[in-house]
C-alpha cells in the first residue's frame, strides 16, 4: 500500500509539503540558536553534525565519490544553499519568524521563471496562477506589517532575507537536477560537506566552542534539516521544479505556529488571510492536468552539470 501511494502522481507534492514543516521546525530551532551563539557558528555547528550524521550513513549504504558533473551539481547547489541559509538565519534574528518567511517567498517566483530558462520546463498555467495567488498571500501579510519592526536593524535583516531568497530560488532549480543525478542520501551528505567547507574557511576568526546544553538544539537542528533534505530530493527527482515551488509557501503557515507559540509573535488578521491565500494558491498548483514530472530520468549528460 505504502508503494502504491509512493508512485501515486500526487506524493512528491505531500512529501514536499512534509519537508517544508520540517524546515519550518528547524527554522525555529535555529533562530533560538542563532539569537543565543549567532547565526555563524549556529550553521557552522549544524553543518559539523551533519556532516557527523550523514558522512557513515553515505558510506554504510555503499556511497562513493561521484562523476565529475554530478560533482559540480553538488558543488554549486551546495554553495548557494550555503550562502542562501546564513544570509536568511541573520535575518532572520532581527525579524519576526513569520515575517522572514514571507520575505523568502520571492524565491519560489525567481525558480518559477529559472526553471523555464534553464530546465526547459513548460511553464504551466496552473503553476504560474497558484504561485501569483500565493505570492499575492504573501503581499497581504506584508501590508499588514507595515509600520512594525522598522527599524535600522530589522531593515538590515529584510534586505539579508531578500538577498537570500535570491540564492535559494537557484537553489531550487538545481535541487531538480541534482535529485535527478544523485540519491537523497548523497545529495544531503554532500550539501553539509560543501556548506561546512564554505563555512569553515571563517572558523580560524569566528568560530566559538558554544556551550554544552545547545548540543541538543544544535543535534535537532541537523537532523531536521539533513531529513528534510532528502524528503526534498526524493519529491525533486519524480516532479517538475514548477510544480514543487509553491510548496515553498506552506512554510509561512509552520512559521505562524512556532512563532507564536516559542516567540509569542503575534499572528494579525491579515496574516491569517495571506495564509488562506497560500494555502488556495498552492491547491491550485498542485491541480495540473499533466504527470508529475516529464522526466524522472537521471541525467547523466552534459546538460547535468549545470
Amino acid at each position: 500500500m505504502l508503494a502504491r501511494t509512493l508512485q501515486h502522481k500526487f506524493a512528491p507534492f505531500a512529501v514536499a509539503c512534509i519537508a517544508i514543516a520540517l524546515f519550518s521546525f528547524m527554522d525555529t530551532v535555529m533562530k533560538s540558536l542563532s539569537i543565543a551563539i549567532g547565526p555563524y557558528n549556529a550553521m557552522l555547528w549544524r553543518t559539523i553534525a551533519g556532516v557527523i550524521i550523514t558522512g557513515p550513513l553515505f558510506l554504510l549504504t555503499g556511497g562513493r565519490i561521484p562523476e565529475r558533473r554530478t560533482l559540480w551539481l553538488h558543488l554549486w547547489r551546495g554553495l548557494t544553499a550555503a550562502t542562501s541559509v546564513l544570509l536568511f538565519f541573520w535575518g532572520l534574528v532581527r525579524t519576526p519568524l513569520a515575517q522572514g518567511i514571507a520575505l523568502s517567498f520571492i524565491a519560489p517566483l525567481i525558480a518559477l521563471g529559472l526553471a523555464g530558462v534553464f530546465l526547459k520546463e513548460r511553464i504551466g498555467r496552473s503553476a504560474i496562477g497558484g504561485a501569483l495567488v500565493a505570492f499575492a498571500g504573501m503581499l497581504v501579510i506584508l501590508a499588514g506589517r507595515t509600520g512594525q519592526d522598522s527599524g535600522r536593524d530589522a531593515m538590515a535583516g529584510v534586505v539579508a532575507i531578500l538577498a537570500a531568497a535570491l540564492f535559494y530560488g537557484v537553489n531550487l532549480v538545481l535541487a531538480r537536477r541534482q535529485s535527478q543525478a544523485a540519491g537523497p542520501l548523497e545529495v544531503t551528505f554532500f550539501f553539509n560537506l560543501v556548506a561546512l567547507a564554505l563555512y569553515g574557511m571563517g572558523a580560524p576568526w569566528l568560530a566559538t566552542v558554544p556551550d554544552g546544553h545547545h548540543a541538543l538544539a544544535i543535534v535537532t537542528a541537523a537532523c531536521t534539516s539533513s531529513i528534510s533534505i532528502m524528503l526534498l530530493a526524493w519529491a525533486y527527482a519524480r516532479a517538475e521544479a514548477q510544480y514543487l515551488v509553491s510548496v515553498e509557501y506552506t512554510a509561512f503557515i509552520w512559521a505562524s505556529l512556532f512563532g507564536w507559540l516559542v516567540f509569542r509573535e503575534p499572528v494579525l488578521l491579515s496574516t491569517l488571510a495571506g495564509a488562506a491565500l497560500i494555502v488556495a494558491g498552492c491547491g491550485w498548483a498542485a491541480r495540473r492536468g499533466e504527470g508529475p514530472g516529464a522526466s524522472t530520468t537521471p541525467m547523466t549528460g552534459p546538460e547535468a552539470a549545470g
